[in-house]
């Protein structure tokens, strides 16, 4: 049955995650496939469809899987240990026997990120086993204890990080051309907590950098950070933070399709992992995905037919949108948690 896309949509045209931003340094090792159940498919809906949008050729493994769906990997596979601050299982990629920089074993402990240790550490701030170490480079093995002074805490703890509903027409990192990047854009003016929270200051902007990106021509929110602590949290390879979307399309998408789009795709010769999707309404899908490749959701659309229309992320981990105006920021809360 096919399933009709229809209206155009208010939100502008849009791709998934943004041109700008560090992008995730992928992890060449201890890759192990999630396993998930086979998901079901969407009803078909009511409602008159819209002219199909142009679908550039595709690889033969799409159009292939477009014929017959695979099935997604058997659930009850093992997953690898993981952090709990960081969500990924670096440490345990560590070679226990061998000495390793304290820096980088302090970043995969989740303490604070490499250049964030590297300043405690020539600070006299930080304690392996009891005993300071004050020299940059030194090596420890990766199963000492480490504790961080209370001067070290205070500095992290100062840390901010923002979250931003960008507009359409705003670049996640730096600016391109005509087009401001987000930080060029966060003022007391557009501050949404200023009355309940610590009110802005420029050194807010020190050391900050976008968490993750959000293409130019989308919506939504964007996090913005000094603590490295959050940003591996969120960008890490091996990251498993759920990242939300709304997307308005044109184009028909048939029940297949719609299976195509939760498992199945290929996007520069790899798999992609399993997503979540289903329809919001007779015109716009809800995608929940854990990988963030550049314009993901508009290329995995494309290959089913769809065309974007509007883009919209309204969730990252645990932490909502909500009702923050288009064009305004907030502080993270100490409360919350993505």
């Amino acid at each position: 049955m096919k399933k009709p896309a229809g209206r155009n949509g208010s939100a502008g045209r849009s791709g998934d995650l943004g041109r700008s931003g560090p992008p995730a340094r992928p992890s060449n090792r201890n890759k192990t496939a999630v396993a998930e159940k086979p998901a079901t498919a969407g009803r078909g809906r009511p409602g008159a469809a819209s002219s199909k949008a142009a679908v550039p050729a595709k690889p033969d493994r799409n159009r292939a899987a477009l014929r017959s769906a695979p099935t997604a990997p058997t659930a009850g596979t093992a997953r690898p240990r993981r952090s709990k601050v960081t969500g990924t299982n670096t440490l345990d990629m560590l070679d226990p026997f061998e000495p390793q920089r304290l820096s980088k074993i302090m970043a995969a402990k989740g303490l604070c990120s490499r250049r964030e240790a590297d300043y405690l550490i020539e600070n006299g701030w930080v304690r392996v086993n009891g005993k300071v170490v004050d020299e940059l480079g030194a090596k420890v093995l990766p199963t000492v204890t480490i504790d961080l002074d209370a001067r070290a805490k205070n500095v992290l703890g100062k840390q901010v990080t923002i979250l931003y509903h960008k507009p359409i027409g705003v670049v996640s990192g730096q600016p391109e051309g005509r087009y401001k990047a987000a930080m060029e854009c966060l003022s007391l003016e557009n501050q949404a907590d200023r009355k309940t929270s610590t009110p802005f200051q420029p050194a807010m902007l020190k050391g900050l950098a976008p968490a993750g990106r959000l293409d130019i021509d989308s919506t939504g929110l964007l996090v913005l950070t000094q603590d490295g602590r959050i940003a591996k949290q969120l960008i890490d390879a091996n990251s498993t933070v759920e990242k939300e979307y709304l997307v308005r399309v044109e184009g028909e998408l048939t029940d297949r399709g719609l299976e195509m789009l939760r498992y199945g795709l290929s996007l520069d010769g790899e798999a992609l992992k399993p997503a979540r999707v289903s329809w919001q309404n007779e015109d716009q899908l809800r995608f929940i995905l854990n990988e963030g490749k550049k314009r993901q959701i508009r290329r995995m659309c494309e290959i089913v037919g769809l065309r974007v229309v509007g883009l919209k992320r309204v969730r990252i981990g645990r932490v909502m949108l909500g009702d923050l105006p288009v064009g305004q920021w907030r502080l993270l809360t100490p409360e919350e948690r993505f």
